[in-house]
């Protein structure tokens, strides 16, 4: 029992390791970034992708160039080329969904955390703090939501040897709708979490929604295949 246990452990995790190089190999060849693949119940395969980024240059923030994003032609070209991709690998799956990112988008590597310096984003730590709290927050603690900010390193230090990014909050009690805050009271002392990306199990922008009139940076485009070809307006 114990060996068909981990036959089938070894037999997935090939599976998988194998989907994910067919469909970043696929999604890379059209030109698009691939930020996350899912399996969901249903047999449902969900693959979302971005456009390649790039720092916008000083002429682009003068005149206020907004980032392109991806748009439903971009996923109903990437979805006809994956299902050819799967169909050849004989990879199985029900139905196919090819999204761009939404307000949640995962961060999985330096140049989505240079991205989005300046934006609220909630990680996981893969350990509690432990020691490293310093009794200024719960030593059992692994998540937190904050402002992302590139972390100052100290005078002298190589490379690697301190966090490169930072994440910045405060504890301030929420304000329920219509109570008066007092002027005179203090605010909430700021908390700083430097970190390195193997430290974390997980980081995705903040989930925040406001409704007078923030857009996201990427628009959703969106492309579902399910026995032919069906594309949302």
């Amino acid at each position: 029992m114990r060996r068909t246990r981990q036959a089938q452990y070894l037999k997935g995790t090939f599976e998988h390791v194998a989907l994910q190089q067919i469909v970043e190999q696929t999604v890379a060849g059209l030109g698009y970034d691939l930020v996350e693949i899912e399996r969901s119940a249903g047999g449902l395969l969900r693959v979302t992708i971005d456009l390649p980024w790039a720092a916008p240059t000083s002429e682009d923030a003068a005149a206020g160039v907004p980032e392109p994003f991806v748009t439903v032609e971009d996923c109903e070209k990437v979805t006809r080329q994956l299902q050819f991709a799967l169909e050849v690998d004989g990879v199985e799956y029900k139905r196919l969904e090819v999204s761009s990112p939404g307000i949640d988008r995962p961060l999985r590597n330096e140049q989505d955390f240079e991205r989005f310096v300046g934006a609220v984003i909630d990680l996981t730590l893969k350990a509690p703090m432990g020691a490293a709290a310093g009794g200024q927050v719960s030593a059992t603690r692994k998540k937190f939501r904050g402002t992302l900010e590139r972390a100052e390193k100290a005078e002298g230090a190589t490379a690697g040897a301190a966090p490169v990014w930072q994440i910045v909050w405060s504890d301030e009690p929420k304000t329920k709708p219509g109570q008066k805050v007092s002027k005179k009271r203090a605010p909430a002392p700021l908390h700083a979490l430097g970190f390195v990306l193997d430290e974390l199990r997980d980081a995705r922008l903040a989930p925040i929604v406001d409704f007078k009139g923030r857009k996201a940076k990427t628009q959703p485009g969106f492309s579902d295949i399910d026995d032919g070809t069906s594309v949302p307006d």
